[in-house]
């Protein structure tokens, strides 16, 4: 690889997760394992056995799912960095789809690997808890246009509210009508999760993952509707998620709240290298505005178009997805097909990667 390369880290979200992940680099190296060990340590309960023998229901679970993924991630970076090392390579970037920002962070060194598997935890529990079961959805929408959604989402929002919003598509306001339910003088809700319920018609872009893969995010027949309407506008299909929450919308208010709180109690160094942010598309460098920018992204789309996007602008020219599967990796190919991107995920992957290096050295 020459000089002028630059290498950017990717690291996947909660979907990216199957029993057995990560089994073959806890087998084969110290390194992993003693990652695995860590992360046990730091919950006080065997995660790496949910991760390694399931049952798949258990890891689905949003608040063993979000530790699992991150656990498996950082064993998988910890092979990679002494081969990239040992081949005068350096990390130049890093982003992580939701979930996967945390993963990036602790690459970067922002925070430490303990830290962060306490705290994705925590924020599973708290995205579980925002929202009663069965109130809220998430779906994909596949071949229609962003604003073509975005616009049929505020109408839904609009038609079904029962207080009707200025802008039903502005994530701010849709957090504040929960919160006003909370506050209302006359019938407060005794619970954040009694007054998410109660703004029954919140639905908005979630996670624009491709130009061809926009998820929608809120309660559920809001998303219902707008799932119908986006097929009947000409998306090539509308397919609900099989999802614990509404999560990245206005409704994961309570969960942004407690997460802040959590946040706070958490020394953050600033990364190492830039690190693109989920809620901005912005490469970070400071502590401050990391913090910052992992609380707002609870309620925040992930814009990871744009994120992608401005790694290449940057000058990334080699993407390697670190984590379970490749999902990030086959978005790469739908947002920019020259895109040079490999995949850590077990010990051929990472040997197909580094090969791939040495060929492009």
């Amino acid at each position: 690889m020459s000089t002028s390369s630059k290498i950017a880290l990717l690291f996947p979200g909660q979907g990216s997760q199957s029993v057995g992940m990560g089994r073959a680099f806890y087998d084969a190296s110290p390194a992993a394992r003693a990652v695995f060990e860590e992360a046990d340590s730091a919950l006080g309960f065997a995660l790496s056995k949910i991760i390694f023998e399931g049952p798949e229901e258990t890891l689905k679970l949003t608040e063993h799912t979000q530790p699992a993924i991150l656990t498996v991630s950082i064993a998988a970076l910890r092979l990679l960095e002494p081969e990239l090392k040992s081949r005068n390579l350096s990390i130049a970037f890093a982003a992580g789809h939701s979930l996967g920002e945390y993963s990036a962070h602790v690459a970067a060194g922002t925070f430490s690997f303990a830290d962060a598997v306490r705290t994705v935890r925590s924020r599973g529990q708290f995205m579980q808890d925002a929202v009663p079961a069965g109130e809220g959805a998430m779906a994909a929408i596949l071949g229609l246009d962003a604003d073509r959604i975005n616009d049929i989402c505020a109408a839904v929002s609009d038609e079904l509210t029962r207080a009707p919003l200025e802008d039903p598509a502005d994530p701010g306001e849709q957090a504040n009508v929960v919160m006003e339910e909370l506050t209302d003088p006359a019938n407060p809700a005794l619970t954040p999760a009694e007054a998410a319920a109660r703004v029954s018609a919140i639905v908005a872009p979630a996670n624009i993952n491709s130009p061809n893969q926009i998820v929608i995010s809120g309660s559920k027949a809001a998303v219902e509707l707008a799932a119908q309407r986006c097929k009947e506008a000409g998306a090539k299909r509308a397919v609900m998620l099989p999802v614990s929450g509404p999560f990245h919308s206005a409704l994961m208010q309570p969960a942004q709240d407690s997460l802040a709180t959590t946040l706070e109690s958490i020394f953050f160094n600033d990364p190492a290298f830039p690190v693109a942010a989920n809620a901005d598309a912005r490469l970070l460098t400071r502590a401050p505005e990391v913090r910052d920018a992992l609380i707002r992204q609870v309620t925040a789309p992930v814009r990871w178009v744009e994120c992608i996007q401005l790694l290449a602008k940057s000058g990334a020219t080699q993407f390697i997805e670190v984590g379970p599967g490749k999902v990030l990796s086959g978005l790469n190919r739908q947002i920019d097909k020259s895109l040079t991107t490999t995949n850590v995920e077990d010990p051929a992957s990472l040997e197909a990667t580094l090969a791939a290096l040495n060929t492009a050295s």
